[in-house]
Order: structure tokens, then sequence, then C-alpha cells
């Protein structure tokens, strides 16, 4: 997968894998990676699928609604990507935290549907639930960030609380922030994502 590899300071620091919207690239959410943590190393992922020239981590039937087969492949790709790229580059396996903006969200939390705790932790920015009817695996104790927009045209928020809803059932620790806007990213969100990462991610404490 074409990606982007920063190593970060220091020998034992969190990777964070960037994964881009619709339409973007592995350039988009590099900013986001300072702004969470400019120590960390940074894996920032192309998605594989073209959609009229936009570039996608799966393909889609029409909007909102997700090709479940190619979902469940690229996902799976997606993983075995993260794996052969911990040997590459030699950071840690487990302590990978995902930060994704919608389509990259729902690639995201289709890993977390998927696999057993795949990820250290995720900041999913305007994601949707990727598959509804399937056992999902134990989360008990994974952090999870929400950033969500209350007038969201392509999240509504009953989507944003459906994936909730099953990340909770899985004993994930789930922190949900809402902000007054629609799908786009805002400063607020990312604001809050840096503090939840630096109080459950690295343990520190933001007062």
């Amino acid at each position: 997968m074409h990606h982007i590899y920063k190593q970060g300071n220091g020998s034992d620091q969190e990777t964070l894998l960037l994964l881009h919207g619709t339409g973007g690239d592995e350039n988009d959410l590099l900013p986001l990676a300072d702004m969470i943590d400019p120590q960390a190393n940074v894996l920032s992922v192309r998605g594989n699928v073209d959609e009229n020239g936009m570039n996608r981590f799966f393909r889609r039937l029409r909007e909102g609604v997700f090709d479940e087969e190619d979902l469940i492949f690229r996902t799976k790709e997606l993983a075995d990507f993260i794996d052969e790229a911990s040997q590459k580059y030699k950071f840690d396996r487990n302590k990978v935290m995902a930060v994704g903006y919608s389509n990259g969200a729902n690639i995201a939390a289709s890993l977390l549907y998927h696999y057993d705790k795949p990820l250290k932790g995720a900041v999913l920015l305007h994601p949707m639930v990727p598959r509804r009817g399937l056992e999902l695996p134990d989360m008990k104790g994974l952090p999870v960030f929400i950033g969500a927009g209350s007038n969201d045209p392509i999240c509504p928020p009953e989507e944003t609380e459906e994936l909730k809803k099953h990340l909770d059932a899985q004993g994930a620790d789930v922190e949900l922030f809402w902000d007054q806007q629609g799908h786009q990213l805002t400063r607020a969100e990312i604001d809050k994502a840096k503090i939840w990462y630096e109080k459950q991610v690295s343990g520190a404490d933001p007062s």
C-alpha cells in the first residue's frame, strides 16, 4: 500500500496509523499527527480503491452503503500491511494507534470489528457503523475516541450512537465528543482528541 512512514523521537514510541477520508491521500492527516503527538512514529496510508479518481479504503455500492465483501477483503489487506510495516520499520506492533477520518475512520472501525484488539486504540473522526449482524470480538478496556458532528449529513447522530453502543457492549472505553458542525473536521474535536490521547494512551495527566 502507498504510504509515508516517519520515525518518531525515541525507541519506545506510539505509532499513529493515519487513514484519510474519501478523495484524500497519505499526506492529508499528517498535520493531525503533529497536533496529537509530534513525538510519535507516523504510518500514513493511502487507500487502494479508486472511486472515480478518488482514493478510498474500500468500495461502496452507493452513499452510505458499503460493499461488505470488499470491506472484509480490504480490512484484512490493511491488517496484513500493518503487520508487514511493523517488521520493516521496526516499530512496536502493540502500540499502533489509528487516527481515521470518514472513510478512514470506517476502515479503522472495521479492524476493531473483525480482529481481536488489532490496535492499541483508535481516534475515529466522523465514522459510521462498518457492519451489522456480526459477532464482535472482546474489546475490554480498548480506548476509543469518537469525534462527531451533530449536523453531519453523512454520519447522522443515530449512526454515531449505534457505533458507540456496539463498542460499549464489547467493553471498549469510549469517549464521544459532539461538535455543532457537519462532516468537516474541526479544531475543537482535534483538541479533544489530543487531550484524550495524552490521558488514555500516553498515560499523561493533561491537567
